[in-house]
């Protein structure tokens, strides 16, 4: 009987080709969108699922409670051996601390090869917890002697053109010889891992001695620490044990610890301590299910309009014997038959278009990942509620139709599904869509806002470049000078970082002048010699800069600073001392500088400090002449590599960076628009179905028009007027539902910008040109057609 529905369903659709077509694409469309989504979502979600253990292991992270609560992905680093040793809860412990941009030399060939690379100290006990492969298979993984490391299957081909490269030695830094003693399987993109070197963590005080020290007194994010937790326990039950820990070890300070155990599951999707926000993932589910619904919309609509002209079909079926259920399923066996060709289509475009979608969110997916169960039982799934939902509404109201008034031509539209229900179909289509684009453009507005904004400081000619930590003054000294004497460079800064931005600065605890506590709130320090202000181009508003000293005995602050601590005027604050970092840094206020970003705009404008120290510098800014920046970069970059022969040179203009602070957003921003535009065409297509059907309605009464006077224009106008109702009422639906849901996202941002009324007129009237244009050609077809050939029209 199956076989019969569809051999029956086949030959009707070869009938209507054009109508099937519609349907087809416009199906294809949307199915291949939605495996894209699910594709992304899938990814998403298989973060870190892959380990042995999984629902054991756990990350152990902080809050933070001074005048705001702030969440720390981190720990003090004395809390793992505390944690490991005074308490049974774990059966391992281990610390890994990430360091960027370090130089690895190795020879090759008997030649040298500079890399430049993350680098993680790991505890030994960290592959015990994490079941990360040798390439041998095994998983004895061994880092307990210093001066030792593991590195990854790519890397070594990379480094040395082989994995076999057990035993051989590699330089770090220009300073330790690093063997290498085993050599992992390539780490899965979706790993939270994002380094490739692992060396023993005895190595670490030479490089970061505050994080290999067993210490409370701070929390640097480069260290994370991981538990595999004993069978059975109570997370509540630990976290609560954890409370003393505080209060043994920090009583004194005011930035009040809280210890927390985070499950790896969701350590990907906490948006608190870093994470992906899950919302944005329910968001592109929805639009994936947008894509499916608009398709269906076209669907019911087109197939309910060929009702009418089936209807004699369907009579005479009904006189020679078909009951109601015969014919319903006939036409559900005709709505499966458009959809497994659509299903097909569709995951054929998405594989076509993979490649894309890989570049713009750096992913890697490829057709391999297609090949699982299921997937397949997602496929089966979408086509079994496609096929029953676009073909039993009219597939219900083809089997309820009379055969006498079939048969004798005397139904109407209301007998076939009717026009009401189409234009509810349709204004939920528009709706969807006007609700697309502005949720586009709104998003779009955010980003050019944070990225165009004047921050408070100069990043569209600063240059940054990456030099050697711990140089000496005099040193320091002289390669400035030589990089001043570039004719393109108007100014050079020795700073920790660029004035806004990750890894830019750092937060602590703040004495102020005679007052006899640390205030509630933390202050963020700008490491930066005396021409950081300038390069920078940072405004002075009170006091002045501090002068060339070896140590650290005169700081700027912000005007942040000032209002934190309630006094009425910056002014007030020079002369001022200042200890930070619980004593160690003991300073005088000399100038106060205009708030600047410092970080993005979720966040607010921290209370900030600067200060020199050549111990801190981590780059070199440089203002520069944009009129010749090809040949000044080049001069840079040769003084660099004349100085720093050793190292590998990169740089980076600033306002790139600033932007790289938004490139979530920048690549969900065109997704956003990717999927609009295939919402807008999915909607087209079956506009053009629906007008195809009705000007074939209405060809005869074009033609009377005509006879009568009316020309093109007013004939175009009947057919859009009623398009443009249907819009203005999706308009009247849709905008409170874009302003809602995106107030909503907006709300994540500290400084954002308004949600205008003309982006919603926006919206609605491009719906309107894109239907205008749409419908245009077939009527202007007719229209333009002799009244003789209409009016011969039956």
């Amino acid at each position: 009987m199956f076989r019969n529905y569809i051999r029956i369903a086949w030959r009707n659709l070869l009938k209507r080709k054009v109508f099937t077509a519609i349907n087809v694409l416009g199906l294809a469309i949307g199915f291949g969108s939605s495996v894209l989504i699910y594709l992304f979502l899938s990814y998403h979600l298989s973060f870190d699922n892959f380990h042995a253990n999984s629902d054991r292991i756990y990350r152990m992270v902080t809050e933070e409670h001074r005048d705001l609560v702030e969440y720390d992905p981190s720990v003090p680093p004395a809390f793992a051996k505390t944690f490991r040793e005074d308490y049974q809860y774990a059966e391992k412990v281990a610390k890994i601390v990430t360091q960027h941009g370090f130089v690895l030399h190795s020879e090759r060939n008997g030649e040298v090869d500079k890399f430049k690379q993350n680098v993680a100290f790991v505890e030994e006990d960290f592959f015990q917890i994490f079941n990360y492969p040798l390439l041998n298979g095994s998983n004895e993984v061994s880092l307990s002697a210093p001066n030792t490391a593991i590195i990854t299957e790519a890397l070594a081909q990379k480094m040395y053109g082989s994995a076999e490269v057990v035993g051989k030695n590699f330089v770090l830094e220009n300073d330790k010889t690093i063997q290498i003693t085993g050599v992992l399987k390539n780490i899965p993109k979706t790993s939270f891992l994002k380094t490739e070197v692992f060396i023993s963590f005895q190595n670490l005080e030479d490089f970061f001695e505050f994080a290999a020290t067993e210490n409370w007194n701070g929390i640097t994010t480069n260290l994370q620490c991981f538990s595999l937790l004993k069978p059975n326990q109570n997370i509540d039950h630990i976290e609560t044990a954890l409370l003393e820990l505080p209060k043994k070890h920090r009583a004194k300070t005011k930035n009040k610890h809280v210890y927390r155990l985070q499950p790896l599951s969701i350590m990907h999707f906490d948006p608190l301590y870093g994470g992906l926000n899950p919302v944005l993932l329910w968001v592109f589910g929805i639009i994936g299910l947008f894509l499916i619904v608009i398709a269906c919309i076209n669907f019911i609509n087109i197939s309910t309009a060929q009702a009418f002209y089936r209807s004699k079909e369907i009579g005479v079926r009904k006189v020679l014997g078909s009951f109601k259920q015969h014919l319903f399923w006939q036409f559900l066996s005709e709505t499966f038959v458009i959809s497994l060709f659509a299903i097909l289509i569709g995951v054929g475009l998405a594989v076509l278009f993979l490649p894309s979608f890989n570049d713009l969110f750096q992913i890697e997916l490829s057709v391999y990942h297609l090949l699982n169960i299921r997937f397949f039982a997602f496929l089966i799934l979408v086509l079994g509620i496609v096929s029953f939902l676009s073909g039993s509404y009219p597939g219900i109201l083809m089997s309820r139709i009379v055969p006498v008034l079939a048969l004798k031509g005397k139904l109407s539209h209301n007998d076939t599904g009717g026009n009401t229900t189409r234009k509810v179909l349709v204004v939920a289509q528009f709706a969807i869509s006007i609700t697309l684009i502005a949720a586009t453009l709104i998003i779009s507005r955010q980003i050019d806002y944070a990225v165009n904004t004047d921050l408070g400081f100069n990043k569209e000619s600063v240059v940054m470049v990456d030099i050697p930590e711990d140089m000496e003054p005099l040193q320091l000294q002289g390669l400035k000078d030589r990089f001043n004497q570039i004719s393109g460079v108007q100014s050079t800064s020795a700073c920790l970082s660029s004035p806004g931005g990750a890894d830019s600065s750092w937060g602590t605890s703040i004495k102020f002048h005679n007052r006899p506590e640390p205030e509630e709130f933390s202050i963020e320090l700008k490491a930066g010699d005396i021409d950081f202000i300038n390069t920078f181009d940072i405004p002075l508003i009170a006091g002045r800069n501090f002068f060339k000293n070896d140590s650290l005995s005169e700081v700027l602050v912000n005007e942040r600073f000032a209002q934190k601590l309630g006094l009425a005027s910056s002014e007030e604050l020079l002369g001022k001392k200042i200890e930070a970092s619980g004593g160690s840094v003991k300073a005088t206020i000399v100038g106060v500088v205009k708030n600047f970003h410092d970080a993005d705009f979720t966040q607010e404008i921290s209370p900030i400090f600067i200060g020199a120290n050549n111990n801190w510098y981590n780059e070199l800014a440089f203002k520069i002449n944009m009129h010749n920046t090809k040949s000044t970069l080049a001069q840079i970059e040769q003084v660099w590599t004349d100085t720093f022969s050793d190292y590998v040179y990169e740089y980076h203009f600033l306002d790139e960076r600033v932007a790289e602070q938004y490139e979530s957003e920048q690549r969900y921003l065109s997704l956003s628009k990717v999927f609009s535009g295939l919402a807008i065409l999915i909607g087209c297509l079956g506009l053009y179905g629906l007008i195809l059907f009705f000007v074939g309605l209405r060809t005869k009464e074009i033609g009377i028009r005509k006879v009568l006077g009316s020309n093109v224009a007013n004939i175009l106008a009947l057919f859009t007027a009623d398009f443009f109702k249907l819009i203005l009422i999706a308009g009247v639906f849709a905008t409170p539902i874009a302003w809602y849901l995106m107030e909503q996202w907006l709300q994540s941002y500290t400084y954002r910008t308004e949600i205008h009324w003309w982006v919603f007129a926006f919206a609605i009237l491009s719906i309107m040109i894109i239907t205008l244009l749409t419908i245009s050609y077939q009527t202007l077809k007719v229209a333009v057609a002799s009244p003789v050939k209409s009016l011969r029209t039956e």
